[in-house]
């Protein structure tokens, strides 16, 4: 857990039995980073903020739906932002805030344990690195708020843009492609529909919830709801731009299968010629070979005689298949 206090000119780590002074202070606010949730986190937040056990049941547990919930001396918002691993899959990097008039708290996680801790409070680092070289200078809880949530929506639209980067590579092997492995490229497709999907929903739910933020006027400034409803644009321009790589996608997808489906239709149709021209000479084959060759010797006559036979039938299917538009 990380204690630090934000002034006008600039932020201070401070020890976390030093906590109360801090709040008392009125020439800035605290702001308390917990990379992962513990007993300590856990305390502080009962007994030095007086968060409700819901808060502190949420920041404990893993939240796969974005919320807010306001209260009276805070509010609480979950937020999510992708992180691609290995295999196309998607971790869902879980961020709580409380936000109050005096403080700010971030939780981040519970996270899987293949994710670093590095990597699951980027937005938090990136953000007290802009205050600490003085390209930042947020007045409020809220408005430092607004920047960590500005920093989920970047990398909510950094997910969609990678992708999106990917996708014309994935086109032209569509158009060169020789059907001999569909099921290889239709997958990395698939998994790549699923990391645009999962993004434009975290982006999605992420502009509901500031969408509410913005009515909540007994409980949230004026000017904090203002940056909520500017968030809220980022969040839906995110999720624009994923429905739009998602609908082009689908039609790469759609573009895919359908030539594959040709292919195998195509395939299916000369295997249905084969079989009618066969068909008849294997069942001829198989009744003069049971009943006809009783002899000790080949009567060439006859054989032949079998085999003009057979090759007129033959030439007969083919012609008739022609017809039919099968070849």
């Amino acid at each position: 857990m990380q204690v630090s206090f934000v002034t006008a000119d600039g932020i201070t780590d401070h020890p976390a039995d030093a906590l109360d002074g801090l709040l008392a202070r009125t020439d800035g606010y605290v702001w308390i980073d917990v990379p992962d949730y513990d007993a300590e986190a856990d305390a502080v937040l009962a007994d030095r903020l007086h968060a409700h056990a819901l808060v502190r049941q949420h920041c404990a547990e893993r939240n796969f739906v974005p919320t807010v919930h306001a209260y009276e001396q805070h509010l609480f918002v979950i937020l999510h932002a992708p992180l691609t691993g290995l295999g196309g899959h998607v971790h869902v990097l879980e961020l709580d805030e409380l936000v109050g008039d005096r403080y700010l708290v971030t939780v981040h996680g519970p996270r899987n344990p293949i994710v670093t801790r590095e990597q699951a409070t980027e937005e938090t680092r990136a953000v007290r690195a802009r205050i600490v070289a003085g390209r930042l200078r947020p007045a409020s809880p809220h408005d430092l708020a607004y920047a960590i949530g500005s920093a989920v929506a970047r990398r909510q639209s950094a997910a969609v843009r990678e992708v999106a980067s990917r996708l014309p590579a994935m086109e032209a092997q569509v158009m060169a492609a020789d059907f001999h492995k569909p099921e290889e490229l239709l997958e990395q497709l698939f998994l790549m529909r699923h990391e645009l999907m999962t993004a434009r929903t975290m982006a999605a739910q992420g502009h509901d919830i500031q969408a509410r933020i913005t009515s909540l006027e007994g409980h949230v400034p004026e000017e904090a709801r203002r940056r909520a409803a500017d968030l809220a644009d980022q969040f839906e321009r995110v999720r624009s731009l994923g429905d739009g790589e998602v609908q082009f996608l689908v039609g790469v997808i759609d573009l895919y299968q359908t030539r594959v489906t040709t292919k195998m239709t195509v395939a299916m149709e000369r295997l249905a010629v084969i079989a009618a021209i066969t068909l008849p000479v294997t069942a001829i084959a198989s009744v003069y070979g049971m009943n006809l060759i009783v002899n000790d010797e080949t009567h060439v006559p006859q054989l032949l005689l079998v085999l003009g036979v057979m090759l007129g039938i033959s030439l007969t299917l083919l012609r008739w298949a022609k017809r039919q538009g099968w070849w």
